[in-house]
């Protein structure tokens, strides 16, 4: 099946799926005529081995090919976690029935065309058909660079350097306007109705805590996000989840490049030996950086910008830091060109990803990130090279096809997982069916390993045997 036709099942309610022993993705239609609201059934020329072939199925067919797989992966040695824009909006949406906000194209008063231009030449190039507010803020940058090059010696009252001054003025403003559209985001959740503000929350928390619920044996989850916006954050404070970066303060904390190993441990009662991670701390990494975060006297500051704030700029005229606009918001990494991932801090953040990810036993989970972003994709198929590396893909859709070229040209089909759809990729339907329990249960553990030793040691006769019981955990008579 072609990319092509992917995007029309999926554009139809329909869903891919890709788990444990499947060869190739399930593709799960949904039937006009189905009884259910959420019934799928598989093609008749389908090779599914766990679904007929024209008889609508549910979540009771699918969660025991995904709960108990995801549940495994989730306990690998190295588990990390990459989250996209996908996750923002559906908090966002769940919380306020509306879409999140964003930034349309940016109109300058001086070269916008030449900006449009090559924005939407930069778009083509990342496989994207028109340029975004990224686009363009990137290469108004670039012109704004060449042309402070060109009026270096100039006289002050050349018309190149009216230009510049205009360019700077007009980025200044699209920066500052993009950072209150992210406010207003935060602001949207945080005053919400509280019944649907605090569903949205707890879905948020219950989704982080489905992977940072790590025994005190395993290592920590890294979790990363390409976001600017601070919902995370948000959901870590309401779950009580420590998250570890690398910024160090109080008042106005400072990224450090020296990735300090500064962790939590405890010693279980009667244990002697190695002591045991403390539960309940994952470490963070901001990929593209963060509403909150300046360029400033140098080194990389976080400031004490509240959650939703109605302006970000009163924050940025605080004591210490003079002649900084919103021009000094670290929201823009360069998501199509190389070189801005090569500027600091941005590299540290990526040699943080690549050395978290890229290790042997190490399972990587991408939710709400459409892989547009080739820096970051290159990292995860260099971590498929790995043999007992896996990758596991959830989406809401993939509007661009992006998700599925991806899977098509990586090759290594026995190393990803695929839950793609608006099923499958719904926040809400993954908390409540699919995702792994949000807490270290050692009971169930327990009860599995009690149920398992009295089927292994109960003795049975030989017809007996090929019978399944009549009821789970009972000996057969």
């Amino acid at each position: 099946m072609t990319v092509e036709e992917l995007k029309t099942l999926l554009g139809s309610d329909g869903q891919i799926l890709k788990t444990r022993d499947d060869h190739s993705p399930v593709l799960l239609n949904r039937p006009s005529d189905a009884t259910g609201v959420d019934q799928f059934t598989v093609p008749t020329d389908s090779t599914c081995s766990w679904a007929k072939p024209a008889e609508p199925f549910g979540a009771e067919i699918i969660r025991p090919r995904i709960e108990p797989w995801l549940t495994a992966l989730a306990q690998s040695e190295h588990l990390s976690l990459l989250v996209g824009s996908g996750l923002t909006h559906a908090v966002h949406g769940m919380a306020t029935n509306q879409p999140l906000p964003g930034m349309g194209a940016v109109i300058f008063d001086v070269l916008n065309d030449e900006i449009t231009s090559e924005a939407k030449c930069a778009a083509s190039a990342a496989g994207r058909e028109d340029g975004n507010f990224e686009d363009q803020i990137r290469v108004a940058n670039e012109v704004l660079r060449g042309l402070e090059i060109l009026v270096a010696k100039k006289p002050a009252d050349a018309p190149e350097r009216q230009q510049a001054a205009a360019l700077r003025g007009g980025l200044t403003a699209a920066l500052q306007s993009f950072a209150g559209s992210i406010l207003t985001g935060e602001r949207n959740l945080a005053t919400a109705e509280t019944e649907q503000r605090e569903e949205a929350f707890n879905y948020l928390v219950s989704f982080l805590m489905s992977f940072a619920s790590r025994a005190g044996t395993r290592e920590r989850l890294q979790l990363f996000t390409t976001n600017y916006d601070r919902y995370i954050e948000a959901g870590a404070d309401v779950a009580g989840l420590r998250l570890i970066d690398r910024f160090v303060g109080t008042l106005v904390p400072v990224f450090r490049a020296s990735r300090l190993d500064v962790d939590l441990h405890y010693n279980p009662p009667g244990i002697r030996g190695e002591p045991r991670y403390l539960e309940g701390v994952a470490r963070f990494t901001k990929l593209h950086g963060s509403v909150d975060w300046l360029d400033c006297a140098g080194s990389i500051r976080r400031i004490g910008l509240p959650f939703g704030a109605m302006d970000a700029a009163p924050y940025l005229a605080a004591p210490g830091l003079k002649g900084v606009d919103a021009t000094r918001l670290m929201i823009y990494p360069n998501a199509a060109k190389d070189r801005e991932t090569t500027a600091y801090p941005y590299i540290e953040l990526f040699r943080d990803f690549a050395a978290s990810i890229c290790r042997p036993n190490s399972t990587l989970v991408c939710y709400g990130y459409s892989f547009g972003d080739e820096h970051i994709n290159r990292v995860i198929e260099d971590m498929l090279t790995i043999p007992s590396a896996h990758l596991v893909i959830i989406a809401h859709g993939d509007p661009l096809g992006r998700i599925m070229s991806t899977y098509e040209r990586l090759g290594r089909h026995a190393q990803i997982t695929l839950l793609i759809g608006n099923h499958l990729g719904n926040l809400k339907v993954l908390v409540d069916h699919y995702l792994p329990k949000p807490a270290i249960d050692r009971t169930t553990f327990r009860m599995a390993e009690l149920l398992k030793a009295r089927w292994g040691t109960e003795p049975r006769a030989q017809a007996d045997a090929e019978d399944a019981p009549t009821q789970e955990g009972s000996s057969p008579s």
